[in-house]
């Protein structure tokens, strides 16, 4: 992201922007009762709606940004909850040193196919990729204008090879809001270590 992204960002952030916006992903609500509690990673974090949701259930979560508005109000929530949250502040557009392996990585609604790729190597055995994205669509839909920013239909599909695929769903969702959203959904997992 160039300078004038972050700033972008950060001033958003900073003037309240998705405040109204604290319910976690569909997505993620949908499948967590598989998953026990774990190392997590929330990938262009933002304002932390799915970083708070997983800690409050018990999962340590790296959340990563490059706004720092954003993770100031992700610090300030989670103090308020009493909840030990790892920010990173971090450019996704420059690779992503990972000091470990998650049992779960999250990224929802930024769009960056080869980074998803990257993704899937820094999954433990037997772990979760979980990843939304507005996908291209003719349907009056919300999110963003700029086709740089949606997926084209299949592309988390391609962009997760290696893992084993237990989810894909594209097509048009009713958001919690009420609003319709053309979105691609994947969930996949890392092949555990056999024996």
């Amino acid at each position: 992201m160039s300078d004038a992204d972050r700033d972008k960002w950060n001033q958003r952030y900073a003037e309240g922007a998705y405040a109204e916006r604290t319910h976690s992903s569909v997505l993620l609500e949908s499948w967590i009762d598989k998953i026990a509690p774990c190392r997590a990673l929330d990938v262009a974090c933002g304002a932390g709606r799915n970083t708070l949701w997983l800690a409050e259930r018990g999962f340590t979560v790296d959340g990563v940004d490059i706004a720092t508005s954003g993770l100031a109000r992700i610090r300030q929530a989670a103090d308020e909850r009493g909840l030990s949250i790892k920010l990173i502040e971090h450019d996704l557009d420059k690779p992503l040193e990972l000091a470990a392996d998650y049992q779960l990585i999250l990224m929802i609604r930024y769009v960056d196919l080869p980074l998803l790729q990257q993704l899937g190597k820094h999954l433990a055995p037997g772990g979760w990729l979980i990843c939304e994205e507005h996908m291209v669509s003719d349907a009056d839909v919300i999110g963003p204008g700029n086709p740089a920013f949606r997926v084209a239909p299949g592309a988390l599909a391609a962009a997760a090879q290696g893992l084993e695929i237990l989810s894909v769903e594209e097509g048009v969702f009713t958001e919690p809001d009420g609003r319709p959203a053309a979105l691609s959904r994947l969930v996949a997992r890392r092949p555990a270590i056999p024996g």
